[in-house]
């Protein structure tokens, strides 16, 4: 690097704030050379783990010989619940209600029981195959009926959300009507299964490498199952292949079953399932069953609100407890409740416990509102989207902008953005037209609906929403970046990088992107709740800030000016009428010994949330969105296509668009593989039967829109000071995806002259899409 001269014509650094910035490893992840876990040259004498699995759903754990495990050349440990140091648990929430290794109880197909540590990764994945494990079987359930059907167990307490007196007004609305809504899970399928390695060190320390989205939770995790302190564990993370919520609490079980090994054995141990094992032991989005009643008129307002989502959380409670929280804050999606009941049933049941997934329980929730506004139109007669807009929430300063939980919806766009996607869309002149081709089709029928998005962002859970980060510059002019925001392909890096480089004004390039590390800013929260460039990007801010304010009142005082005359611009410094080099400035700063590093913090303000009065303010600030899509389905086999999709997108002042288009393009194609391909199945075993890309299919490319438009809301800023008044893009567009489940709907009714809701339930596949044609065709 040059530090001497410089461009005194430049009037733009490369890469800041809201600049279309590719993404820092794209090159590398299409050419092959992004390094993940299994990249990182194995340390000499490296031990592979592999899993011992239950094959019951729920029994006793009557004996097991493991003498063939041991025995097989090439095995060098064989590790079950007894052999853990410390409490033999990796349970996210603190309830101690998830072993590392079940020890007497099975409660699900596929739980953990023992590792196998050799010295081959095929060794130990063939010896956990020859234990002999007798069980006593006991009574199991695998869904939510089940659960339902034998004392509606929970994992954690349920919640409830009300406003106004809903029976009451339920009893005195003009219309009223019930329903039950399904709403599958879904299985993250991450490119990246999951994975860590860890290294022993002197004393009581280990370093563990973990594809994980909490590197503070699987160092707490590690400490706590070793009996060390949490300064004893340290956790590297430079990116993950995909994560998607699943990496949230599911690492913690590989990373523990390492860190155990290493520890105990004194050499480094890595271990790395295989698809089908990691399908079957890390829990997937949570499915729901929504019961409602709709007090309503005939104009299609609605009166009042009463529904319970109940969901499958699997064994244990896991993130269960804020994930059916947050299906309850969405449940209202867009709309104005004036009387509101609306309960959670975390039901426990025998299977893998699920976990977070994005949109946290955000889009369920979202989905069910959308199926009650659905059922009103259908039984009023009118489009759904005349009732979409008739029960949105209300400007500021009117008396409908109140949620169930009693926060104020303020900066309230979703009428806007509706509207302009209406009008670019075409929207109502292709419904017309829809109509009029299904009048004259004997078998092909088309649907087009458009949906809106309302996004609460900040984790419910108030003190995760805090983030540290470090940022050094070098005395060359070079800059190091570190903060507790982990990478999943989701250009968070990227982001960071650029508030940096504004901060100081100088191309991105000179800012070293480096891995998020324990060792480096403590007590991180999850990369989550869409709060990665919120929380990370006003910590290092915050840091740069720090840094920027000392080398202002450096210069003022060196060079004899006032503050006010120090101006950071694109790689050089004005100091008066004098204009110096950066690096040149950051030299002569160094031997004037000012510090050049900082710490950097920041809280999300305004927040909190009191779960048992239901009322607070657990959300910062909603992100917006709306979509319109069209498909057409063939009536004699279900079978359908994805004709064409239009979206506007509201990001605040998009710190990267073409990241956040990017973002807002993938979570379309997630969700709508959520809502229509994406089956998981049990039999009555208990057994995980969609385990495989075989079996399970998530959407391809092929599968996309054939017309697929995506716009940003350009005109939206953020009423609060975020950083660069931007707003979050990872969660929010997912459920952008619910468009295409109405526009199914509205397909499928028109076999019914639209007279009838076909109630379709998610995932609509094509044989649940010929179901419900057939149905109608009785009506």
């Amino acid at each position: 690097m040059d530090t001497t001269t410089f461009d005194k014509t430049k009037t733009k650094i490369d890469g800041p704030m809201h600049a279309s910035l590719r993404h820092d490893s794209a090159h590398k992840h299409v050419t092959g050379t992004a390094e993940y876990i299994d990249d990182i040259p194995e340390p000499d004498g490296l031990i592979h783990g592999a899993l011992g699995m239950a094959d019951r759903a729920h029994a006793e754990i009557v004996s097991m010989d493991l003498s063939e495990v041991e025995a097989m050349p090439g095995v060098i440990w064989v590790m079950t619940g007894k052999d853990v140091p410390g409490e033999n648990d990796v349970s996210s929430g603190g309830r101690h209600d998830e072993p590392l290794l079940a020890e007497k109880l099975v409660e699900f197909h596929g739980q953990p029981i023992f590792a196998v540590f050799a010295e081959t990764r095929d060794i130990a994945r063939k010896a956990a195959r020859k234990a002999k494990i007798t069980y006593k079987d006991l009574p199991h359930w695998s869904d939510i009926d089940g659960a339902l059907e034998n004392g509606e167990p929970l994992v954690t307490p349920g919640m409830v959300l009300q406003r106004g007196e809903a029976k009451i007004e339920m009893d005195v609305a003009p219309r009223r009507l019930t329903g039950t809504m399904r709403i599958g899970g879904q299985e993250h399928f991450y490119l990246e299964s999951h994975i860590a390695m860890a290294v022993p060190g002197e004393d009581d320390e280990v370093t563990v490498w973990s594809s994980t989205q909490h590197p503070s939770e699987i160092q707490h995790i590690v400490s706590h199952i070793l009996q060390v302190p949490s300064n004893a564990v340290t956790v590297q993370v430079r990116r993950m292949g995909g994560g998607f919520g699943g990496k949230e609490t599911q690492g913690n079980q590989f990373a523990a079953l390492c860190a155990i090994a290493a520890k105990k054995l004194n050499r480094a141990v890595k271990i790395r399932p295989d698809r089908d094992e990691d399908m079957t032991a890390t829990g997937k989005r949570h499915d729901f069953r929504v019961d409602y009643e709709l007090g309503f008129d005939e104009e299609g307002r609605i009166h009042a609100v009463d529904a319970t989502y109940a969901a499958r959380c699997g064994f244990s409670s896991d993130l269960s407890g804020p994930v059916t929280d947050r299906a309850l804050f969405h449940a209202d999606s867009s709309y104005f409740y004036p009387h509101v009941h609306l309960a959670s049933k975390p039901l426990k049941t025998h299977t893998v416990s699920n976990t977070a997934f994005r949109g946290f329980g955000g889009p369920q929730g979202m989905v069910g509102g959308e199926r009650f506004i659905e059922e009103i139109a259908y039984a009023v007669g009118k489009d759904p989207l005349e009732i979409r807009k008739l029960n949105f929430y209300g400007e500021q300063g009117s008396n409908r902008t109140l949620t169930p939980y009693h926060q104020e919806v303020e900066d309230n766009v979703i009428a806007r953005i509706v509207d302009e996607l209406e009008a670019s869309a075409d929207y109502q002149a292709r419904r017309q037209a829809i109509i009029e081709f299904n009048k004259t089709s004997p078998v092909i029928r088309k649907g087009i609906a458009l949906t809106p998005v309302k996004f609460g962002i900040s984790f419910t859970m108030t003190a995760f929403n805090q983030a540290g980060a470090l940022v050094h510059i070098y005395n060359d002019g070079s800059i190091h970046l570190n903060h507790g925001g982990t990478e999943m392909g989701q250009g968070l890096y990227t982001k960071v990088a650029q508030v940096v480089a504004d901060a100081f004004q100088v191309d991105v390039g000179r800012v070293k992107i480096t891995a998020t590390t324990t060792g480096k800013v403590p007590n991180t929260s999850a990369t989550a709740a869409s709060s990665g460039s919120d929380l990370n990007g006003m910590a290092a801010y915050d840091a740069a800030r720090q840094i920027r304010e000392r080398l202002i009142k450096f210069a003022a005082e060196n060079w004899n000016v006032s503050e006010e005359d120090v101006v950071f611009l694109p790689n050089r410094v004005r100091i008066g009428q004098e204009e110096i080099g950066f690096n040149d400035f950051i030299k002569k700063a160094y031997f004037a010994r000012v510090q050049l590093s900082a710490a950097g913090f920041y809280k999300t303000p305004k927040i909190h949330w009191d779960r048992a009065a239901g009322r607070g303010t657990p959300f910062y600030y909603f992100a917006y969105g709306a979509s319109c899509s069209e498909v057409s389905i063939d009536t004699l086999t279900g079978e359908y296509m994805m004709e064409r999709t239009d979206i506007l997108h509201d990001v605040g002042k998009s710190l990267n668009p073409a990241i956040d288009i990017g973002q807002v393009e993938g979570a379309f194609v997630q969700g709508m593989g959520w809502l229509t391909t994406e089956e998981l199945w049990w039999d009555a075993k208990g057994r995980l039967r969609t385990h495989a890309p075989s079996t399970y299919k998530i959407p391809l490319a092929s599968d996309r829109p054939k017309i697929f438009n995506v716009k940003l809301a350009e005109w939206s800023e953020n009423a609060e000071p975020t950083i660069g008044r931007s707003k979050a893009v990872g969660e929010p567009p997912f459920m952008l995806a619910i468009s295409v489940l109405e526009a199914l709907s509205m397909a499928i009714a028109s076999v019914a002259d639209y007279k009838v809701c076909p109630r379709l339930d998610a995932p609509a596949t094509p044989e649940r899409v010929l179901m419900a044609v057939e149905r109608l065709k009785k009506v």
